[in-house]
Parts: structure tokens; sequence; C-alpha cells
């Protein structure tokens, strides 16, 4: 009788070794590169199990995409299934572990498309890899959360990440922080007010207060890690691009600056041509008369005109041909902005520390020739060492816009960071 109530019992301890037999070496991380046609892309699988749970997560730094989590996970034996799903597609993949060579081999389903790819296993090193650091500082009175990234042998080179427009976290730049640090470089990216775990209101502080908010944040960046002013960049995007070199004229004991996709002209005029551009082919020939009125909606924004001369003008165009188009917000709930009218171009026009100006041939938002207005005034503030990068092809937020064999993904401008990273080095 024994031996009946025993059979079952080492029957199911076989089965439960087999499966774990089967399904070990399926944990770990597995990276490679995607490609198809003209398309590429460095992607990465992490395969955890808690021995009731399979879980995937999902990197590709070019997609500013981190830790994504799968959804329906299923493994089967050496085969591990699973899904991701945007506003628009449902991404299948369909993976199987191929003992001998120890890789993932897979495939990609979406829409009408398929995509074979496989990825090595990612060997652990002896030396430390990248590393997150969650800090806490004081700006203004309020208190800011941030990351600081350490590479995995410590140096004195640093790249700070000023914060950008809207009500954006850090999370915007997470990808280059993480790039860099694995480049061997600290960095330090962090939650503007009001966003994230920052506390404080964006909308309601001036240029001069964020500017106040990124230099304190780069204060305290050198105390925490004893990395010297003069061993640590600044970068900045958009509007975190204008603010750069106001934030060197101040603190000019930093290294360099880095603009991104920075408008030669006020913030209003670089929100006036945004809308110029997405309403161009609807206005045709009414777009500047059109144009000069939405100019007015944005100076009442600002604090430069009063509701009553906006008022007055909506009067006097509201029965014009071109007044749909025109956007206009609850002027009831209207909270002033004067970062509308802040331009960084006198800063330029007396900035001496090294600048890397970067802008893409197809951004949507700053005026086009915002580079070349930004050389003449580095010129005039007789600044010998400055480069200026035009990306073709590359958008406001410097992700390619040019038609790709693999359209489903968006991803950075080939040229982007692999640009800012030469510069550097030089």
């Amino acid at each position: 009788m024994k031996k009946l109530h025993l059979a079952p019992i080492i029957a199911m301890f076989l089965l439960s070794c087999m499966t774990h037999e089967k399904t070990a070496g399926l944990e770990g991380v597995f990276t490679g590169e995607f490609s198809y046609g003209n398309f590429t892309d460095n992607i990465s699988f992490e395969i955890k199990n808690d021995s009731a749970n399979w879980e995937v997560l999902f990197s590709s730094l070019e997609q500013n995409a981190i830790n994504i989590p799968a959804k329906n996970v299923l493994v089967r034996g050496d085969s591990i299934n699973f899904m991701l799903q945007s506003d628009k597609y449902t991404y299948d993949f369909i993976n199987i572990r191929d003992r001998k060579e120890d890789v993932l081999v897979g495939t990609l389903r979406v829409d009408t498309m398929t995509v074979d790819y496989t990825l090595n296993r990612q060997i652990p090193s002896d030396s430390k890899g990248t590393q997150p650091k969650e800090v806490k500082f004081q700006s203004n009175g309020l208190q800011f959360a941030g990351t600081i990234w350490e590479p995995g042998i410590p140096n004195q080179k640093a790249i700070v990440f000023v914060t950008s427009s809207g009500g954006g976290d850090r999370s915007g730049s997470r990808a280059e922080a993480m790039y860099f640090a694995q480049k061997g470089y600290t960095t330090f990216h962090y939650d503007k007010r009001g966003t994230g775990a920052s506390e404080g209101d964006w909308q309601k502080a001036t240029m001069e207060e964020l500017c106040a908010d990124d230099i304190n944040a780069i204060q305290f960046f050198t105390k925490e890690t004893g990395i010297p002013p003069g061993q640590i960049g600044i970068k900045g995007s958009s509007q975190g691009a204008t603010k750069v070199p106001y934030i060197l004229n101040k603190q000019p004991e930093l290294n360099y600056g880095i603009v991104v996709s920075c408008p030669a002209s006020s913030l209003l005029e670089s929100d006036l041509n945004f809308w110029k551009n997405q309403n161009a082919d609807i206005l045709g020939e009414n777009l500047e008369p059109a144009s000069q009125f939405q100019k007015k909606v944005f100076e009442h924004i600002a604090g430069k005109i009063s509701r009553d001369q906006l008022q007055k003008a909506i009067e006097e165009n509201n029965s014009e041909p071109w007044f749909s188009a025109i956007w206009i917000p609850d002027l009831n709930s209207v909270t002033t902005d004067t970062k509308l009218l802040y331009s960084p171009m006198s800063e330029f026009e007396k900035l001496q520390h090294p600048v890397l100006v970067i802008q893409g041939s197809k951004d949507e938002i700053i005026p086009p020739e915002s580079h070349k207005a930004i050389s003449q005034a580095l010129e005039k503030a007789k600044n010998e060492d400055f480069k200026t990068v035009v990306l073709n092809n590359a958008n406001h937020s410097m992700y390619q816009t040019a038609n790709t064999d693999f359209p489903y993904w968006a991803k950075l401008h080939d040229d982007y960071l692999r640009t800012i990273a030469g510069w550097i080095e030089e």
C-alpha cells in the first residue's frame, strides 16, 4: 500500500523536476539588435520567475522604453511568449530558447508584419554596472526628487539634465541618463517642481524660479557626488535648452552646455510657430491674419495684453472665415504665464562656455532658422568653442521622421546620441 501511495508522489516530483529543468535558463537578460530592412533598434528582455509567476520587462533606450512590463506571459518548456500594447498596435513576441547556443530566438508579429530576431544572453560581469540612486534635495523651500546614475567605474565626468516644458517628470530624460551612465558618466535628472515626486507648481513659477531650481539641483549634485563643477556639463531640450545659457552664465565654473531643439526666439514665438505648422494646410492664404490673431491670445496668456483688449479683438474678428481655427482658452480660468516672454538670445550673446547646438531638420515647433541665429549670437559673444549640428529628418523630440521599412516603433534619430557623445569626448 505504501508503494501505491508513493508512486504518484514520485511521479509528481519527477514531473516537477523535468518542468524546472526545461524552464531553467529562461531567466536572465537577453539583448540584441532588432532589424528589418533599413530599420534597426537595440532591444532587451529581462525575464524573471518567482516560482509562481513569470515576468518580462521590455527595454529600448532608443525608444525611451525602460522596463515596460509585458502582458499575457506564457511559458511552456523552453518557449516564452508575451505581448506589448501601444495606443495603435499589439506586439506579439514568440520566443524559444536555443539551449545549445544559449540564445533567445524570436518572432515579432505586429499588424501584417512578421520579423525574426535573435537575442544573446547578457553574461553577468564581475564589474559593477550602472546603479540608480534615488535622492531628494531642497530648492526655494520645496522638496525635489531625482535619480543619480552612477557608472560602473566611478570617475569625475558628469552630466546634469535640466528640466523642460510642460508637466513631464524625469522619465523623459531617463534613457539619456542611462545611456551616458553606461558610457562612464555620472548623470543626474530630477522631477521638475510640481511633477513626479517634486513639490510645487511649475505653471505658476517664473523662468527665473525654474532656473534657480536647476542651479540648486546642480549644487546639490556637486556636494552629493564630490564631482567639481568644472567636470560637469549640462544638457537641455526645448524649453530646457533655453535655460542652458542662462544657467551657464550664472554658474561660469561649469564645463559645457548642450542645447537641443532650442528656439532662437521667445517661447511665445515658438508656440506660435507650432500652431502655424499645425494649421498651414487648413488655412492656406488665411494663415497670416489668423496667426496674428492667435498671437494676441498667447500675448494675453503671457500677461502682455489685457482680457479687455483680447475680448475686443474677438468681437472684431469672430466673423472671419479663419476664426474657427483659432485656439482660445476659457478666459475665466487663464493663469498668466510670463515664461512665454522669455528668450535665450541675450544669454547666448554673452556665453563663453563650449556649446553644442543640435536641431532637427523636421522640427515642427521652433522657428526653422533657430540654429543659425544661435550661431550668430555665439559669434557676437566671440565664443570660439561651439558646434552646430542639424540632424536630417529629426523632429523636435529628436525622433526619426523618415520612412522606414518598420514603421511600428518610433525611435531616436540614429545620429542623435552619437553626436552628443562624440562632441563631449572631443
